[in-house]
């Protein structure tokens, strides 16, 4: 099952595509995410991207719905056509893409979310990579610490991979879909073109143009 950066995503929606490109898995992305937002953010131009405050970069046509309700800590940049709905709480190292939603108490740290993504109903995405038009439904999360506190494992069948991190929530491929109050344990990886029922506890991995359905069986799409 692939579980690749290049199995995953189509670097083609993301400002993140050069850095992303450095690695194999999309957990190893993880820890670098902070310098990452801080170099690009010099990069982009003044004339597209505000810069209200410190290393938090927001495109001039961002949507916000009632500002004053918002949290937006630095390291940021949150991309153009953009929705950042009241209640958000961006809490740093978060690099959202162009034509997101960005919901309603909905809470990121630690995440690249592509191009289209939307997080609009009580969400909390953590230690995350989410890709182009990756869905969450409403009060679905990712689970990023697991309850013994050891690293995290990303279990692929047989197959077990250490990442050295005690932190790893979710990584979506492109187009995934996640059903309401869904938890993604740690860990979990999706595969593109996948759905995830409303209401499901997953873990390990789950194959390209798959559905997860209620009490963990995986069916094909195909």
């Amino acid at each position: 099952m692939g579980i690749t950066i290049n199995d995953l995503y189509d670097l083609e929606h993301s400002r993140a595509a050069q850095y992303l490109g450095q690695f194999t898995y999309p957990w190893e992305a993880l820890a670098g995410i902070s310098d990452f937002i801080k170099e690009l953010g010099k990069t982009l131009p003044a004339d597209e991207f505000d810069n209200p405050d410190e290393d938090v970069w927001i495109a001039k046509d961002v949507v916000f719905y009632n500002r004053t309700t918002n949290y937006i800590k630095g390291p940021c940049i949150i991309g153009h056509g953009t929705e950042v709905r009241p209640g958000a709480f961006v809490r740093g190292s978060v690099l959202i893409g162009d034509n997101c939603v960005i919901g309603n108490s909905t809470e990121l740290k630690n995440v690249i979310l592509f191009d289209n993504v939307q997080v609009p109903h009580y969400n909390y995405v953590g230690d995350s990579i989410l890709g182009y038009k990756a869905h969450m439904g409403a009060g679905s999360i990712t689970s990023n610490v697991k309850s013994d506190k050891l690293n995290v494992v990303i279990k692929n069948g047989d197959e077990q991979i250490e990442t050295g991190r005690k932190k790893v929530g979710a990584m979506l491929g492109d187009r995934v879909e996640v059903g309401c109050n869904s938890v993604l344990n740690p860990g979990t990886v999706v595969g593109r073109d996948s759905n995830v029922y409303p209401t499901s506890g997953v873990r390990g991995v789950i194959p390209a143009n798959s559905i997860y359905k209620t009490g963990g069986k995986i069916v094909s799409k195909e």
